[in-house]
């Protein structure tokens, strides 16, 4: 007899298979609407180049000439995109010319650069080079360095740095000679989030004593020997200025390791992965940091500490993009000047020097800081709980005066500020425990705080947005809505989420998305075996309900994601770790950063190439009883859907429904005898149904069977109606 399978919508992974009868337990690029699932839509590649390094910065506005842009922030570089084109328009740090500046070596591809004072310059920082003399003995020119930009190698001393080239030296190699511009990007921090004593300490937290960098001379393996795959040792380029005494620490990648002596250019008596860093794979030449004695502000460390990775806070004030680089600086860049892509961001003055987040309030219209200093201008004084805002319409002035509506405040529930975000008639503020409103009053008060939740805080500066009035952000225990009044979002995905989240070293790289078109906030965050993003949790706000909260889960792996408000399609980026060949930057080992477009047809188009999207989704157990006459307990061979697995079942056919179809979708029965058995596919499956097929036999025979929707394929996409299956009770055994 044909019965109907009736779904309820979302995923439940709070209870076993077998007691998600009439649920669904799985899915992966799927999303509900009107209460059915569906593939989501497609996404293409925007501009034709790869951004160097991980994105953690993204926003969208529109000037007053009616010019789309789209600033994205990299823990490297800072682009403005627009027409289709990425601008680089970072701020310059430092501007230094060299003489007598090269020193190269016939064969090798790496370049040492000599300056004539302490150059301040860390390994993986951002090198712009210009004005190039002729260097004695090489066969490198001008056309290998004019406007060009390099990434640090390695940092021998503190009067030298490494670069390399594309090439090898082919002529005698040059000794101190010729002369070259050298302009030093502002540094944001590492690519992603870690734990100890690593790069980027010296720059954002504090103070490395003796934190040199050389390069690996041969590769590391996944494993626990040293160089070239055995023993006990690390050789390096260069181990003069690595401690040669007790035992010692270094970091290559995000990966911590001690050693215990130094022979010429080797380490021995070396442990991988200490300080609760996870060993991976190294390449030669990959940079290697002494890490051993990390002083912050004047202290002796002897604990972990979290090395934040390298974000952005990014709005526009007007015209004008306003760009903090977190626990740094912040910069404009104004994009109504004629030749605004030709131009750099640069400092706003007056403004704090160190904050942690930034956010314009408007309509108001002033630039407040969050984590920032209490005295402007000395980083020492920084405050993850203070807050500093401008004076109204002058993003320069931030001392109060009577005549002004500059001020400050701190709050007091939390040991940091999280992030904000814009509501509709206030700014959210978020520390690691509570949520906070600020509402503009004028003066003299200008804004009012209040604390409008408890045991709430923000798991990461990303991990919230606002849509329709409402304020929804993912926890380090939950995921929260505040309208008005708090409220603990109901998820029946929860421990599968929170059980295999990187919360210990990633929860500054969770980030939230929203896509409105489908009333979606997304959540992207790292596994506990990843160090980058690479699942994905979502929320329908338009098809749940208190009874029954409707939610997804998948493997879409966003660093950033900003809606269609501005571009008519949502943006996202991905950052791929393990590639490193970034359009602009020579010598990249950041990896690079993909820009996409959403919502575009039904598959992924890379600069052109075109891959499958592929989407799934699984039931949970279904199982039958059969019916009795009353009274008699005589069968009536009537079987009864949702029953308790005491009968066999014969699986005779089945009769697909799909609301909309494009190519083939591919439909598995999987089939099992108790809970715990091993699923099996039914004896004639898997099936590939077109919009043409009526009907399939399966001719299969099991206590529970679940069914699997999935395609395989480009150009195939799949929206499900209601399955019928045909049943009939077979026995016991």
């Amino acid at each position: 007899m044909l019965q109907k399978i009736g779904f309820q919508p979302g995923i439940n992974k709070q209870i076993s298979e077998t007691t998600a009868e009439g649920q669904w337990v799985d899915c992966d690029n799927v999303r509900f609407r009107y209460g059915t699932p569906e593939k989501i839509g497609g996404w293409k590649q925007l501009g034709t180049n790869d951004l160097t390094g991980a994105v953690r910065g993204l926003h969208h506005f529109v000037n007053s000439l009616g010019r789309k842009y789209a600033i994205i922030g990299s823990n490297r570089i800072l682009y403005a995109f627009s027409g289709g084109i990425f601008y680089d328009i970072h701020p310059i740090k430092t501007t230094t010319t060299l003489t007598n500046a090269f020193s190269t070596t016939n064969g090798s591809a790496v370049v040492t650069l000599t300056f004539s004072g302490a150059h301040n310059i860390a390994a993986g920082e951002i090198l712009l080079l210009d004005n190039f003399t002729t260097i004695t003995g090489s066969n490198f020119s001008a056309s290998d360095f004019d406007d060009k930009k390099f990434m640090v190698t390695s940092v021998p001393s503190t009067t030298t740095l490494t670069i390399t080239m594309p090439s090898n030296e082919t002529g005698s190699g040059a000794t101190t000679s010729g002369g070259i511009r050298v302009q030093h990007y502002y540094p944001v921090g590492p690519a992603v989030q870690s734990e100890g004593f690593g790069y980027g300490l010296g720059s954002w937290g504090g103070e490395a004593a003796g934190a040199v960098t050389t390069t690996l001379n041969g590769a590391l393996l996944d494993d626990t020997a040293g160089t070239g795959g055995s023993g006990t040792s690390i050789v390096l380029t260069d181990a003069t200025q690595f401690p040669s005494s007790g035992t010692n620490f270094i970091q290559v990648g995000n990966e911590e390791i001690s050693y215990t002596g130094v022979t010429g250019n080797t380490l021995t008596g070396i442990t991988r992965a200490v300080r609760n860093s996870t060993r991976s794979s190294h390449s030669s030449g990959a940079t290697v940091t002494n890490t051993t004695d990390f002083i912050a502000w004047g202290e002796a460390a002897s604990g972990d500490l979290v090395i934040e990775p390298g974000m952005w806070s990014i709005d526009n004030f007007g015209d004008k993009a306003i760009c903090l680089i977190h626990n740094s600086a912040v910069f404009s860049w104004d994009s109504s000047l004629s030749n605004a892509t030709e131009t750099r961001a640069a400092i706003i003055t007056g403004a704090p020097t160190a904050s942690r987040h930034m956010i314009v309030s408007t309509p108001d219209r002033h630039l407040v800081f969050f984590g920032t200093e209490t005295t402007i201008g000395d980083t020492s004084t920084q405050d993850d709980m203070f807050i500093r805002f401008s004076d109204q319409e002058d993003i320069n002035t931030y001392t109060p005066t009577a005549t002004n509506t500059a001020g400050t405040q701190r709050l007091a529930d939390g040991s940091q500020i999280r992030g904000a975000i814009r509501g509709r008639d206030a700014i959210y503020v978020w520390t690691d425990t509570a949520l906070f409103t600020q509402r503009f009053v004028g003066q003299p008060f200008t804004f009012a705080f209040a604390q409008v939740g408890t045991h709430c805080g923000l798991v990461g500066q990303n991990a919230c947005v606002e849509v329709d009035g409402a304020a929804y952000w993912m926890s380090e225990n939950g995921f929260f809505r505040y309208a008005g009044k708090l409220e603990s979002l109901p998820c029946l995905v929860e421990d599968f989420v929170y059980d295999d989240i990187n919360l210990d070293s990633g929860n500054q790289m969770v980030s939230a998305g929203l896509n409105n078109l489908f009333g979606e906030v997304m959540w992207f965050y790292p596994t506990s075996t990843s160090s980058v993003v690479n699942k994905m949790v979502a929320y329908n706000y338009f098809d749940s309900s208190i009874q029954r909260p409707v939610w997804t889960v998948g493997t879409l792996a966003r660093t950033m994601w900003r809606d269609s408000a501005v571009f008519g399609k949502p943006h996202a980026t991905f950052y791929d770790a393990d590639t490193d060949t970034s359009f602009d930057v020579v010598g990249n080992t950041e990896g690079i950063t993909t820009y996409y477009e959403h919502e575009i047809g039904t598959d992924q188009n890379k600069n052109g190439t075109i891959t499958a999207v592929t989407a799934n989704i699984s039931s949970g157990d279904y199982d039958i009883t059969q019916a009795r006459a009353q009274g008699t307990g005589k069968v009536t061979g009537v079987a009864t859907f949702r029953g308790d697995g005491e009968f066999l079942m014969k699986i005779r056919r089945f009769v697909p429904d799909f609301i909309s179809q494009t190519g083939a979708t591919r439909v598995t029965l999987q089939l099992k005898n108790y809970p715990n058995s091993t699923q099996s596919s039914s004896p004639l499956g898997p099936f590939d149904i077109t919009s043409s097929t009526t009907k399939v036999d399966t001719r299969a025979r099991a206590r529970a069977v679940a069914m699997k929707i999935e395609n395989t394929a480009a150009s195939q996409s799949w929206k499900l109606g209601t399955f019928r299956l045909d049943l009939q009770p077979d026995g016991r055994r």
